[in-house]
């Protein structure tokens, strides 16, 4: 029986992150994949929906580009070169951690596994001995009585990559990352989308500011939406809507978000991490708990950044404006629009909320271009308590998108 200080199951962000910092210390690692290396995120979630994001963002820009003096005409997009293009950059970036892996003597198993026991797990009939088991086994896209998959009409977050055309029409039931960026991904490219939510306002885990701006932002991309509404029946490939709304989508596209993948017994001294701890399902979670299980770094999980792409970004991090009680705390929101690099970039619209509590940042709401690393620069004051006003003595560069944070800033009431 080989011996091994860290058996790793499961190579998605949190496996294969936990191995190549398990082996940085020094440890022998083993760590087993089923499937393909880089999990859910690489293979079927965050990368190659951005990959798709962003050509239907090229192409539509290309299409409206007028306002900046570019006259183009005939501009059409073949959409198995957008596949290509998106299999191509999951390919290179599997590869180069592959690469990392085995410079880094990691053993990779390719294989299913199983645990027996607190430092056993067995897979391709070998027992391998662990003095330290991590299980990173990863999520599955959720299934909704009524609602299942069937790989045609009804289909998964995992089903709708494998598209070899686009809809004439699509139907998207959930308003969360996954049903936002595909509405944008869909109007993008022409096609006739309707997003539904079951919630009072779409995007219900954000600030209630921000879901009504991407309401907003949605109508103005004729992207046609319904809250407080879900899917009541279906027959055949009529819809009909809660709000007896009547519908004849192409397909329709399940985005209720994953299910974790709990193994049938769970093992006291083994670490379950990603997606299928339950937590909070992101692979940039993910990865800071292997580091804090494999490094001991703990991070706060409270000020996670959250993040929806496209144009404009939304993104978030620390508590919602709805979440505090009135006269308990000061905010200031920014207008993207009085930003001189807004205008350059033709990017107007959101803006930068930003809400305090005894002089420390407790929460950065953000619907802009570069939303991302704007949020990034104040989750940094958050984390370490980097107050308003201690803030203010940064100089900021201009014209930038950041400059709203300094502006935001003495805007604070």
């Amino acid at each position: 029986m080989e011996e091994f200080d860290l058996g790793i199951i499961g190579a998605g962000p949190a496996g294969y992150t936990a191995a190549l910092h398990g082996a940085g210390t020094g440890k022998k690692v083993v760590l087993f994949e089923k499937n393909e290396i880089g999990g859910v995120c690489l293979n079927k979630g965050c990368i190659p929906t951005k990959a798709i994001l962003h050509v239907s963002e090229v192409y539509n820009r290309i299409k409206n580009c007028s306002d900046y003096g570019i006259s183009v005409s005939d501009v059409d997009f073949d959409y198995s070169v957008v596949l290509e293009r998106k299999n191509k950059i999951i390919e290179k970036l599997r590869k180069g951690i592959e690469l990392a892996l085995k410079n880094s003597k990691v053993t990779v198993v390719k294989s299913e596994a199983e645990i027996l026991s607190e430092h056993e797990i067995l897979s391709d009939n070998t027992v391998y001995s662990c003095k330290k088991i991590i299980c990173a086994g990863g999520s599955s896209p959720k299934i909704i009585k009524g609602l299942e998959f069937d790989d045609e009409f009804l289909l998964s977050s995992d089903d709708i990559l494998n598209l070899e055309k686009l809809p004439k029409s699509v139907l998207i039931a959930g308003s969360g990352a996954i049903g936002l960026e595909w509405a944008r991904i869909m109007s993008n490219f022409g096609v006739e989308t309707v997003l539904i939510e079951l919630a009072p306002h779409l995007l219900p885990a954000a600030d209630i500011e921000v879901s009504k701006r991407v309401e907003r932002i949605l109508k103005s991309q004729n992207i046609k939406y319904y809250t407080n509404t879900s899917i009541q029946k279906i027959e055949g490939k009529t819809v009909t809507l809660s709000n007896n709304e009547v519908l004849n989508p192409e397909i329709v596209l399940v985005a209720a978000g994953r299910t974790p993948c709990i193994p049938d017994k769970k093992f006291d001294e083994v670490s379950y991490i990603g997606d299928m701890a339950g937590e909070i399902q992101l692979a940039h979670y993910a990865i800071k708990q292997a580091v804090e299980t494999v490094d001991f770094i703990p991070f706060n999980k409270n000020l996670t950044p959250f993040v929806i792409y496209g144009t404009p970004e939304i993104a978030w991090a620390g508590k919602r404006e709805q979440d505090l009680e009135a006269g308990t705390y000061q905010k200031s929101l920014t207008l993207i629009s009085s930003l001189g690099k807004a205008h350059c970039d033709n990017e107007t619209e959101g803006f930068i909320k930003i809400l305090v509590q005894n002089n420390k940042i407790i929460g950065a709401h953000i619907v802009s271009s570069e939303a991302s690393s704007i949020l990034q620069q104040l989750l940094i004051a958050m984390q370490f308590g980097i107050g308003p006003d201690k803030l203010k003595e940064v100089c900021f560069p201009h014209p930038t998108y950041s400059e709203g944070i300094f502006e935001g800033l003495y805007k604070l009431k």
